[in-house]
């Protein structure tokens, strides 16, 4: 009987007659491969340090045993050079890899290993720690092999002692290529090795003794280990009986007729014990009793049967397999999206209460189905996983999805609801019409959600869940970001202050300290003596001037653009002063903080493309100017390395799920009125892989499509690269009547009957501003399909008002929608609209040509997408204009930081404002992001809470820990 619960180290110690020590602390005879006197053994190491012989009882030596041994390890070996070369031949970059972990001295079965692994053509990477290593040590090294995809196998030669349970399930189950892991050995007893493998020892022996095995009694010595059991289960599968037991003779039995001594005693097997015709196959160090051919005259030994050898290079085999499932799994899979099921109540919950009512799949399993690996993804708790941007390389020949944007009408107190079409979008996509499909969204800032809109992750049954988690932290990119632009903030002062108060050798000496008597500039001082014309690397070399050059940045303090962030609405930050301390030493200045999704560094995480990307428009971020003009960036202030560094977990995209299980990328915040308003390119971009050909991925722009669309197709499509395939175009008739001349509205007051009776005017009039966003975004070439969010006080003459409308406007098509309170079941129509119009033509353009002059942009975006009649610069604008020309920034594009409330500057001018002046107040420089933000009008980059915020809300349960009055 097998017995899993005891399945632990391999082998142990023993001791035999032996010339040399392995690292188990086995001693082992060397195989010289010379013949052999009779009444002796060859041996030949095995798997395990330990070695192995082949005695037959009988007048007659099988011989033909050795010669098959022979030709087993030459087809091994040809069949693994040919799978090789095959898997090279596909993947012509691809290099298969096998890690050992040695602890003690070199053997035999190492250089046997590492002989056949050069023979085939793999790469070896060889580990070698003391012999005395701890348990912890050899996990550790272990665990990093675990994370090194280019290792595809793992072999352990270590001594018994450290060959402990917790060591050999350590290692992963697709790099156990030796099968001894609870797991490996458990997936072959149950006959599933489709993810593990075979233990090469055993193995070799079943090869060995193939044929001989129907019908025989096999009796297997040694300890209750995996190879002890894997024997045990391969043996019954060929037809033989398998019957084990540990080094007694008490226990031995006489009437096997095959004998395999898996971990071996010297001179516990009485001679008696062995009945002539009996095969012994040896994979120990141990020697039948020496009394034993004395006693058996009769006894020939056999020439030997290469079980070690063969096991060797049946673990290159496993090698290659290996390599060749790691090589699939690199491949585009299918998706295998389980659908949760939504049973929508009436009256709709709360959006708190809906999500609590769905659970979610462990966000692993979502990952898996929709062909991330497992070594791709991050989990942070339950429902939500940072994926690698390593899958954009392994999937970098898979054609892009189809790429849709949704965006939405001028928005009003009323909403639009664009967050919950994009998601309702996606369920329907996905849940109902079975097209892959994903969503793209901008994490939530805790000013909004504390503040007055709340929440971010949609609403009713069209909703990220768990909402909570969702709408709260998430995994912490904006603390980062508020961590790495605060960094940037106190470097600026500290700097001016350190320059105010020291002498240039003062200055210089600290910058450049000796440590342990050696003074050497850092990586990021040599850059910036490379960009001051000065190529010298010893700091002793350099001369008062060159010092001098190095130690200045001369900041002027009055040029100074950076401010510090907070991410909580706080309307008394909008100006402070700061060092007032009397360790300032009077360096006292004014300034500001600005929410932190203001922050240039949170645009940078939306726009970049990688690692290297970030750190590169890291430092390039203009932070002020000296007292000669020049611009002084964060490579400057040498902080680069260290905003990279806090950034580096927070340019993953963050995984997450719908009501109905479809896969939401969560990644970057920008605002739309004070930045470009978008979630980050390398979400879509990673999504866009996934969904594959024919695929959809949806993402959502802030605010009107006036703001975030046109900053979408301006800005981030011009640095992505990427081409929209639809707009989804937002809009309801609530809104629409509001922009049609209908009373304001107050939040928590009951809405004035204008809303919620049928009213044909006011919807007919408040068309203008949907017609005008339709004509925006043909501008740029893009088809349009109006998604009309339907509330149950809307009367079908109003919807199919607003519908017939649209279309007779340019739109492709008009849908009612009803996923709020259906769920993607309210959405298929759209859905089906939506993919009908991707495919039509589309001939996408930018709105402007960056050689413009940075003046004309303005001009362009101000006439064509708000419809202004011109522009009017403030003489600050029209000097901080001047002076970016000057430094080279005159061809980065435009993002206008204006009022979301209206087309035009002031926010209560609804409808479609025209012949107004749009007043440019000032105008700032995003170098790092790679775009020039002129401010219009009286915006903030600071909102301020109102008399009643969110927060009057927001409670905690202390016995359950649930969150209530989020929304």
């Amino acid at each position: 009987m097998l017995r899993l619960s005891v399945i632990r180290g391999v082998c142990r110690s023993f001791s035999a007659r032996s010339v040399s020590r392995s690292r188990f602390g086995v001693r082992i005879l060397r195989c010289d491969r010379e013949p052999v006197p009779p009444g002796s053994c060859n041996w030949t190491s095995t798997r395990d340090g330990s070695s192995s012989s082949s005695i037959q009882v009988g007048k007659h030596p099988n011989r033909t045993r050795s010669l098959g041994a022979k030709y087993a390890i030459r087809e091994s070996i040809q069949k693994s050079k040919k799978e090789i070369a095959a898997l090279q031949k596909s993947q012509p970059a691809f290099n298969p890899v096998l890690a050992i972990i040695q602890a003690g001295e070199d053997d035999q079965v190492l250089e046997m290993n590492k002989k056949i692994a050069a023979e085939i053509g793999l790469n070896v990477i060889h580990i070698c720690l003391p012999r005395e290593c701890s348990e912890d040590e050899v996990v550790e090294e272990i665990l990093k092999l675990n994370e090194d995809s280019k290792v595809h196998g793992l072999v352990l030669h270590l001594p018994a002692a450290t060959q402990t349970s917790k060591v050999l399930n350590t290692v992963k189950l697709e790099k156990d290529i030796d099968g001894v892991s609870d797991i490996n050995v458990g997936r072959l007893i149950q006959g599933d090795v489709s993810e593990g493998f075979v233990p090469p020892l055993a193995r070799a022996v079943i090869e060995l003794l193939d044929k001989s095995l129907e019908g025989k009694t096999v009796l297997i010595i040694g300890e209750n280990g995996p190879i002890e059991a894997a024997l045990q289960c391969l043996i019954q599968r060929k037809g033989g009986v398998a019957m084990s037991c540990v080094w007694n003779s008490n226990n031995l039995q006489k009437q096997a007729d095959i004998v395999v001594l898996t971990n071996g005693k010297p001179g516990e097997i009485p001679p008696n014990c062995l009945s002539p015709g009996t095969t012994v196959i040896n994979c120990a160090a141990a020697v039948v009793s020496e009394g034993l051919n004395s006693q058996h005259r009769d006894v020939e030994s056999m020439v030997e049967m290469g079980v070690g050898t063969l096991a060797a290079a049946l673990r290159m085999e496993n090698v290659v397999e290996s390599s060749r499932r790691w090589v699939e799994r690199q491949q585009y899979k299918q998706w295998n999206l389980r659908s949760l099921k939504l049973q929508p109540l009436s009256p709709v919950p709360s959006d708190i209460e809906i999500s609590r009512g769905q659970v979610p799949k462990p966000v692993d399993l979502l990952a898996k189905e929709i062909g991330l690996l497992a070594d791709e993804i991050e989990v942070y708790g339950k429902a939500k996983a940072k994926v690698r941007l390593s899958l954009l390389e392994r999937l970098k020949e898979q054609p892009d999805g189809k790429y849709v944007l949704v965006a939405g009408i001028t928005p009003t107190p009323l909403g639009e609801g664009k967050s919950t079409v994009t998601i309702g979008l996606v369920q329907a996509l996905t849940a109902h019409l079975q097209v892959n499909s994903f969503a793209c969204l901008r994490q939530p800032s805790q000013g909004p959600t504390f503040g007055v809109k709340g929440g971010a992750a949609g609403g009713g049954y069209a909703q990220v869940i768990p909402m909570e988690e969702f709408n709260l932290h998430l995994t912490g990119d904006i603390h980062a970001i508020t961590a790495a632009n605060n960094l940037l903030a106190a470097a600026i002062d500290a700097r001016i202050l350190h320059e105010s108060t020291q002498s240039d050798k003062a200055l210089y000496n600290r910058l450049v300290p000796s440590v342990n008597g050696v003074r050497k500039f850092a990586s990021i001082q040599l850059a910036r003596l490379h960009r001051l014309g000065i190529n010298k690397s010893d700091p002793s070399t350099l001369t008062a001037e060159e010092i001098t050059s190095f130690v200045r940045l001369d900041i002027d303090p009055a040029t100074i653009t950076w401010q510090r962030v907070l991410d909580t609405n706080d309307r008394f930050l909008r100006k402070i002063t700061v060092g007032q301390a009397n360790t300032e030493k009077g360096f006292i200045r004014q300034t500001q903080f600005d929410i932190a999704v203001a922050s240039e560094i949170m645009a940078i995480l939306a726009l970049t493309d990688g690692l290297a990307d970030m750190k590169d428009r890291l430092g390039k971020m203009v932070v002020a100017s000296d007292k000669k003009g020049h611009p002084v960036t964060a490579e400057d202030l040498g902080v680069t390395g260290a905003l990279a560094v806090l950034m580096k977990d927070a340019i993953k995209p963050t995984l997450m799920q719908t009501l109905e299980g479809s896969p939401v990328f969560v990644h970057a915040g920008p605002f739309a009125n004070i930045a470009h308003g978008n979630s980050s390119v390398l979400a879509d971009k990673i999504a866009l892989k996934l969904v594959g050909e024919g695929g959809f991925v949806v993402t959502e722009a802030g605010f009107g499509a006036d703001i975030g669309m046109e900053k979408f197709f301006n800005i981030k499509c011009r640095i992505s690269g990427l081409r929209p395939n639809v707009v989804v175009l937002v809009a309801t008739v609530r809104a629409l009547k509001m922009h049609g001349g209908g009373p304001n509205v107050s939040a928590g007051a009951p809405l004035p009957k204008e809303y919620t009776d049928e009213n044909l005017k006011l919807v007919a009039d408040g068309c203008c501003n949907l017609q005008k966003q339709i004509q925006i975004a043909h501008h740029f070439g893009v088809p349009v399909v109006v998604a009309l969010n339907v509330f149950k006080t809307d009367t079908k003459a109003e919807t199919d008002l607003v519908c017939q409308i649209a279309k007779d406007a340019g739109a492709s098509d008009a849908v009612p929608c009803y996923h709020w309170a259906r769920g993607g079941k309210g959405s298929v129509e759209l859905a089906k609209a939506v993919r009908e119009a991707a495919n039509q033509q589309n001939s996408f353009k930018f709105l402007y040509d960056l050689q413009l002059p940075i003046v004309e942009k303005i001009r362009t975006v101000a006439q064509k997408v708000y419809g202004a009649e011109d522009i009017e610069l403030s003489p600050e604008a029209q000097t901080k204009i001047d002076n970016y020309t000057k430094q080279g920034f005159g061809t980065l594009p435009i993002c206008m930081a204006k009022t979301h409330l209206s087309l035009s500057h002031l926010p209560d001018k609804k409808g479609v404002p025209t012949g107004f002046i749009l007043p440019i107040r000032d105008v700032r420089a995003s170098i790092g992001a790679g775009f020039i933000y002129p401010l219009v009008g009286t915006m903030s980059t600071m909102p301020g809470l109102p008399t009643r915020p969110c927060f009057y809300d927001i409670d905690l349960d202390p016995e359950t820990e649930q969150i209530t009055g989020l929304f």
